[in-house]
């Protein structure tokens, strides 16, 4: 099991999830003004956009007590990106939801690192935290995205897909998929898994 400390550390077989510190902003810049890791954004963001999103997920923690966690590789580099639980900051047709979501740095791609954080985020947003669903979503072109979402044990309807409200009509990228996965699946899939 990947339990959440009381400072709200989740440690995993190779991952620690934690809360962000000050020094992340500058790795965290640097990740969000790379074109390979926007490639399914809106574009890359500016030093100042990036300082604003640091500035929500900080704002998302304080008052939820989770959000986007910082990830660090055990006895490797400090800072690689984030996975984590956030509450949906838009209105459509499935909201309010909690969303499980993940940023990496390019270099730690394939690697099963966002799988490996998305896991242990489920499991506190199940076990923990008791929620009853758990969503994701992404741009309909982004099957990286989308493998981790079925790897993890979510499920697309195409019924649910949904055009983005925060893209205008006709943006190449507006169109989203919605992955979905509630507790009893999860619980479900879990007790599957557990050894005999």
């Amino acid at each position: 099991m990947k339990n959440m400390t009381a400072e709200n550390i989740i440690k995993t077989e190779r991952l620690i999830l934690r809360p962000w510190k000050e020094q992340d902003l500058e790795p965290f810049a640097a990740m969000n003004a790379d074109p390979r890791v926007m490639e399914h954004f809106p574009s890359v963001k500016t030093l100042e956009e990036s300082r604003n999103e640091y500035q929500a997920i900080l704002e998302q923690f304080k008052k939820h007590g989770y959000g986007w966690w910082a990830v660090s590789i055990i006895d490797g580099p400090d800072f690689i990106g984030f996975v984590g639980l956030n509450h949906v900051n838009f209105e459509t047709s499935f909201t309010p939801a909690v969303e499980i979501g993940w940023r990496l740095q390019f270099d730690y791609w394939g690697k099963g690192y966002a799988t490996e954080g998305a896991i242990a985020s489920l499991e506190v947003g199940f076990e923990t935290l008791k929620l009853k669903e758990i969503v994701s979503f992404t741009a309909t072109q982004n099957m990286k995205s989308r493998a981790v979402m079925e790897k993890i044990g979510m499920h697309h309807d195409a019924e649910d897909d949904f055009d983005h409200p925060k893209l205008p009509e006709g943006h190449p990228l507006r169109r989203h998929v919605l992955y979905r996965i509630r507790a009893s699946e999860w619980q479900k899939r879990n007790h599957l898994s557990q050894p005999l």
